[in-house]
């Protein structure tokens, strides 16, 4: 079926191509992970000079037959932004951000979603389920709402932003809460979907996903006029790092570029169980009780370790870890030199920089995952409004005086 159209999923262990995903999106052979191959060839016009919104103008790279209609609220297309400022700081003089927080409920994950909910409607699904810290249950709901489909979401009882959880259900989710982590409500979601085949699985897990994250890659290109030297990125479940170099890697299949950037993965301290594979180059032990402020990464188990650690060794790159409080610095200057608001996850590849050995003139893209309006109420801020007497005080406390 698929084989006809240029693509095929197939696992990323054995080998063996599968006709559709199984419930838990595992391969039926081995139990490991499953991906999409496409093998038709896609050149620079036909990627590039596409129609429709956002990311799927760059349908020709996607895994749909054609009269597919996409389930889409406009993600992708989000801007590249050069942070002049924030650079000059760490002498750099080609940083840029690539803002995936104004995607359309303000973070990356509408784009995997998108492409994900699409396929869940070609296949009849009734009721779409995710884990989630957060923005995969804002997104699900959203694009659930936007193709009629049931949504449900699982999510630690503690310890997820506010304003995420305000977003899944302004967009109509079904929220059940669990005891313990991130890790423990996928272990419920896994079981849920295995046991019912009404439910369509939509975390990292689903290859289709991965499809719709593996878009940034192209945007990146098209916008910098080349392939950056270096791609830095917050890493949680692992799903995002290895999506973009996937598109990367296909960029470079398909003769458009010859180069691929180094991938760096960013996890902070008391939540870096891939980073502690990485150095050890061992098999991940999971982390039973992680702990950061940036809740979007913090995942003890990281479901996606084996394609991001591939994307690690393919593309040259490191994996690298921030403290809280480097964060968080890194989150308050964004705001404050670029007026760059960015949710603490995605201030983590910012926090990392320093820890790179970089050129002057490296072209470095990190990518800010998430908007900051959707954590700002959690965080105490250390500024105080302060009393306006006249506006002569304004001026003296200004020094304009």
């Amino acid at each position: 079926m698929s084989k006809s159209k240029g693509w095929k999923i197939v696992c990323i262990n054995c080998g063996k191509e599968t006709e559709t995903e199984l419930p838990d999106s595992k391969c039926k052979h081995c139990g490991d992970l499953l991906e999409i191959s496409i093998s038709a060839k896609v050149g620079r016009r036909a990627l590039f000079e596409g129609r429709g919104p956002g990311i799927w103008r760059f349908g020709a790279a996607l895994p749909f037959f054609s009269g597919t209609i996409p389930i889409s609220l406009g993600e992708g297309g989000t801007p590249l932004v050069r942070l002049e400022h924030v650079g000059l700081g760490l002498d750099l003089d080609n940083l840029y951000a690539k803002n995936d927080g104004q995607n359309p409920t303000g973070s990356f994950k509408d784009r995997g979603i998108a492409v994900a909910v699409t396929r869940a409607k070609s296949l009849g699904a009734r009721t779409l389920v995710c884990a989630s810290t957060g923005n995969t249950a804002a997104s699900l709901a959203a694009y659930g709402a936007k193709a009629g489909i049931k949504a449900v979401v699982v999510v630690p009882k503690s310890g997820v932003a506010s304003g995420k959880l305000g977003q899944a259900f302004a967009y109509g989710a079904r929220v059940f809460g669990v005891e313990g982590t991130f890790d423990d409500a996928l272990r419920r979601v896994l079981d849920l979907v295995k046991g019912d085949e009404g439910f369509y699985l939509m975390n990292s897990l689903n290859p289709f996903r991965i499809e719709g994250q593996k878009v940034a890659a192209f945007e990146i290109y098209e916008q910098l006029g080349r392939v950056p030297d270096y791609l830095v990125l917050p890493v949680g479940n692992a799903g995002n790092i290895s999506a973009i170099w996937k598109g990367f890697k296909e960029l470079r299949a398909n003769g458009i570029t010859r180069s691929v950037p180094k991938m760096v993965g960013v996890q902070a301290d008391g939540a870096a169980p891939f980073a502690k594979a990485f150095v050890s180059r061992r098999k991940i032990e999971a982390l039973k009780e992680p702990h950061t402020v940036a809740s979007a990464i913090k995942i003890g188990n990281p479901v996606s370790w084996k394609k991001a650690m591939r994307a690690i060794e393919e593309s040259g790159g490191t994996v690298l870890t921030v403290s809280d409080h480097e964060i968080m610095k890194a989150r308050t200057e964004l705001g404050a030199r670029e007026g760059l608001l960015v949710e603490a996850a995605s201030a983590a590849p910012f926090a990392a920089l320093r820890k790179l050995k970089l050129s002057k003139s490296a072209k470095v893209v990190c990518v800010a995952t998430g908007n900051g309006l959707k954590d700002l109420a959690d965080h105490k801020s250390e500024q105080a409004i302060e009393t306006f007497d006249s506006g002569v005080s304004i001026v003296n406390t200004l020094g304009f005086a």
